[in-house]
């Protein structure tokens, strides 16, 4: 007889499974539109779905800056619509085979989507805001499906959408940070000059790195390398990065002394004082939502011991208490994915709170307070520079 659970493993953490909705054309006998499959490798999704630079460039590109950033055998869940079918299509609860049967049908298993289009040939966009306003209007709506999954199915997840069309001029851009989508981001910026979005390069990026990581740490190294990064039709280097930027755009960069484009930043379509302003802080609170619902669900429906007066007992309290910190601490303070000080060994980076004077009889309904500290990130780092004074 041996003895298991010492170690205190966890499975395999599925914090960068993500989907791609995208248009494709058909391949016959391996490609089918509006199906969804699960791939792990470009090889695979070449070999399995017959995707060739004739007959879907604009899908190739995708997967194929996913995988030069996410490695090998990461879980991308793919589904391709017809060139007609617009990113607010794609982003609409109701659109049939849109978002809620994918979720669905992913049974909670996706933590991000990401949606794309490449248009039929002859698209004309509406560009009076300098982007397309499919792109902005997607937004909107991809809002309110995050919403939803997370309401509803107890799953929450982001939503990314590629900004298309960028004209060049951030002055006419949609001011994002005044906004209120805080699960929604749009990326500017591609690896080829013209209308299109490296979405692939940001969703590979999030899938290779833990969920407190911000997309942009230069630590990280660049995420392009082999080619240029352009905003619309311009390079980054002499592109107006920081007023795209500064409207909340997810944008690429470069930095003296660093060869490649970085991200800018994370910075989802809301406002600087929403505590869920970035992708850090969504994935991060996201995973700690997930944990806590896994670990109250099995106290649902639960006998309760109870006081004289109706009011759950201390006893329980305290135990529903380290259940939610356990879960959390075992799989996000252990991974360092929480700003617990490491100088005091018991802040664990999680605190949870069960209010004993609660009428569990009367009301069937039991409330639970629970906190997690973040990190902070050197968003901006000011050097003072002076001279060392020198006794005479």
């Amino acid at each position: 007889m041996f003895a298991n659970g010492a170690l205190g493993q966890v499975a395999a953490s599925a914090d960068g499974v993500f989907a791609l909705l995208t248009t494709a054309n058909p391949v016959v006998g391996k490609l089918v539109l509006l199906t969804t499959y699960v791939v792990r490798s470009l090889d695979q999704a070449v070999t399995d779905l017959g995707i060739t630079q004739e007959n879907n460039p604009g899908l190739l590109k995708a997967l194929t800056e996913f995988y030069s950033v996410a490695p090998s055998g990461t879980e991308l869940w793919l589904r391709c619509y017809a060139d007609t079918v617009t990113l607010t299509n794609m982003a609409t609860l109701s659109f049939a085979g849109g978002l809620q049967s994918l979720f669905n049908e992913a049974k909670g298993r996706l933590r991000g989507v990401f949606i794309h289009r490449t248009p039929a040939a002859g698209y004309e966009p509406v560009v009076a805001d300098g982007i397309d306003a499919d792109s902005i209007a997607a937004s909107a709506a991809a809002q309110l499906t995050a919403a939803w999954t997370a309401e509803t199915l107890k799953a929450p997840a982001f939503i990314i959408v590629s900004g298309l069309h960028y004209q060049g001029n951030p002055v006419t851009l949609p001011d994002l940070t005044i906004g209120s989508l805080n699960r929604v981001g749009i990326m500017i910026g591609d690896t080829a000059s013209g209308n299109g979005c490296a979405i692939g390069v940001l969703a590979g990026r999030l899938a290779s790195i833990p969920v407190q990581r911000n997309i942009g740490r230069v630590k990280d190294g660049p995420v392009v390398t082999l080619s240029h990064a352009y905003m619309g039709a311009v390079k980054v280097e002499t592109a107006d990065v920081t007023s795209v930027h500064d409207k909340g755009y997810i944008t690429l960069r470069t930095h003296i002394n660093r060869a490649g484009y970085f991200f800018s930043d994370d910075p989802l379509a809301t406002l600087p004082t929403d505590d869920y302003n970035h992708i850090t802080a969504r994935r991060t609170v996201d995973k700690a939502y997930r944990l806590a619902y896994d670990a109250c669900l099995s106290e649902l429906l639960e006998e309760i011991p109870i006081n004289d007066a109706g009011q759950v007992s201390v006893a329980y309290a305290k135990s529903l208490e380290t259940l939610v910190e356990n879960a959390i601490v075992s799989s996000m303070t252990s991974n360092n994915e929480l700003g617990n000080d490491p100088a005091n060994q018991n802040d664990t980076g999680v605190q949870c709170i069960v209010d004993t004077t609660q009428n569990i009889v009367s009301t069937g309904n039991l409330k639970v307070g629970l906190r997690i500290k973040p990190f902070g990130y050197n968003r901006y780092l000011d050097v003072e520079l002076g001279f060392k004074t020198i006794s005479q």
